[in-house]
């Protein structure tokens, strides 16, 4: 049984193979072919036999125009290698039927051509190397090949080797840049999810303890401070707005000063005493963004789930750290701390997260190889 197999490796890619612009090309290479036509119809045979002749002139130009086309777009194995054939056998019967001296030995490029298209890579080659040498004794049969025909056919196949090997480069070429596109949208998504997670993770949360707060507030009758943490809550929904604005443009810069201040309202706001530092001065440039989210994160999580009474943090210039003394857990890390160790990782450094000896919670940036794991980790 003939089994159904693609051709791995072709040099064409089938989706961009137009039958209408193949047909045009291919078809207007055949008409090389229109004086061995004529050829056929004026020799000395009787009219069937040059019917005939001609016949299978014109089945030599279809079945390179029509099957080539099929066998490279459907690259079934058994279709590829019957092209072949019978583009081979065609040829053969043109040259000994018609004997019109070297120039039906030309007629073979056809075959040449789809030795290369057909068949990938060595196979191709050697495919295309056998047909010239089999045109060559058929030639010599026929009763002697020039040395102008030689050295014709030998460029033509040289040639055919190199415009396909082009054509499999540019294939490669043009499938990486799809693959290089995939990964640049897919690594944009993941930057906008990573973003709007640590944005709004931290604002949602904000808010969501000062909405608490107005509330216990204004049950207890201090509706003045009551309206101070509401209008907060206006303030970071519109800052929250602006965030993911600025977040899907690809132009929000994150402050270490601003979320210091950020966080110490937060933690106040939730009524976690709250020791945080006075200045980043001292933290390089190019890490001062992301020890900002290292804070957003670590402060969002100690408000959210430690039920923590104190939190701390120990800021450096070469690591930043978030203690807390709440309940503490060692759960897989989610969205946020995954997104938050690539951010880390951009700047040469790592993360450290896991509950402490002494109770509670630490999460840990470090940026410099020498400073240990548990250097100058301090109780709240």
């Amino acid at each position: 049984m003939v089994r159904l197999l693609p051709m791995a490796g072709t040099p064409y890619d089938p989706v961009r193979l137009d039958r209408r612009r193949w047909y045009v090309m291919a078809g207007g290479w055949t008409l090389v072919l229109v004086p061995w036509v004529v050829a056929a119809l004026t020799s000395d045979h009787g009219i069937g036999w040059r019917l005939l002749l001609a016949a299978v002139v014109v089945a030599y130009g279809a079945m390179y125009v029509l099957g080539l086309f099929e066998a490279l777009v459907r690259r079934w194995t058994w279709l590829s290698v019957s092209v072949f054939a019978a583009l081979l056998l065609l040829w053969t019967a043109m040259a000994f039927t018609l004997q019109a001296g070297g120039g039906v030995l030309y007629t073979v490029c056809f075959a040449i051509v789809s030795a290369f298209a057909l068949f990938p890579g060595l196979l191709g080659t050697l495919g295309g190397v056998a047909v010239l040498g089999y045109a060559f004794a058929v030639g010599f049969a026929l009763g002697g090949v020039q040395l102008g025909d030689l050295v014709g056919l030998a460029a033509v196949t040289v040639a055919m080797f190199g415009m396909f090997g082009l054509i499999r480069a540019n294939s490669q070429l043009r499938e990486a840049r799809e693959e290089l596109a995939g990964m640049a949208v897919t690594a944009e998504r993941e930057r906008i999810a990573r973003d709007l997670h640590d944005v709004l993770g931290h604002s949602l949360t904000t808010i969501t303890v000062k909405t608490a707060l107005a509330r216990r507030l204004l049950e207890s009758g201090e509706a003045v401070r009551a309206a101070a943490e509401v209008a907060d809550v206006e303030r970071l929904g519109r800052q929250a707005l602006a965030d993911v604005r600025a977040t899907v443009a690809a132009n929000r810069v994150t402050s270490l000063a601003g979320e210091i201040a950020g966080m110490a309202e937060a933690l106040r706001a939730a009524g976690i005493d709250a020791d945080l530092p006075t200045a980043a001065d001292d933290v390089p440039q190019d890490r001062r963004p992301v020890f900002a989210y290292v804070l957003r994160e670590g402060v969002t999580n100690v408000i959210r789930h430690s039920g923590a009474a104190r939190c701390v943090v120990r800021l450096r210039p070469e690591s930043i750290e978030v203690l807390d003394d709440g309940v503490g857990s060692d759960s897989p890390a989610g969205n946020g701390l995954t997104g938050l160790a690539e951010r880390v990782a951009a700047v040469g450094g790592w993360l450290e997260r896991g509950p402490r000896p002494e109770g509670g919670y630490r999460l840990a940036a470090v940026c410099r190889a020498d400073v240990p794991a548990e250097a100058g980790m301090e109780s709240p």
